[in-house]
């Protein structure tokens, strides 16, 4: 896979997991309180936060540093995991299942501290290559 289409894979990832997202939290708001319970629909609603707000995340890491690939694979390997652990145990999935969400929390603090490097590390490359 050569570096344009793994960009554009990276992008069509996000933007469905952005649509997850809202699709996810929109059921916690009009339908799924009539099918569970309170902190099944809490599950939901900050899986749906969390899913949308590193989607998004992803698609700007794009726009600002396309060539910059590992801080956006790692915020959409946790947009996966955290996620979607939460949202398996609002549907009932078994307790175990809990036990994925921290490392999808740790891939999302991992993922920002990689493109906070990224982003220093592009600006000093520029710096040093007389490129404004």
């Amino acid at each position: 896979m050569n570096a344009s289409a793994g960009h554009r894979l990276i992008l069509v990832v996000a933007a469905v997991l952005a649509a997850l997202a809202v699709a996810m939290g929109a059921f916690a708001a009009h339908g799924l309180r009539t099918i569970v319970d309170a902190r099944a629909v809490e599950l939901v609603e900050t899986a749906s936060r969390y899913q949308l707000a590193h989607a998004i995340a992803v698609l700007a890491a794009s726009a600002l540093a396309p060539q910059r690939y590992l801080g956006r694979l790692l915020l959409l390997a946790g947009a996966v995991l955290f996620p979607g652990s939460l949202y398996a145990l609002a549907f009932g999935a078994p307790r175990w299942i809990a036990t994925i969400a921290p490392f999808g929390g740790a891939l999302f603090v991992i993922g920002w501290l990689a493109l906070g490097y990224a982003f220093v590390r592009s600006d000093g490359a520029r710096k040093g290559s007389g490129r404004r």
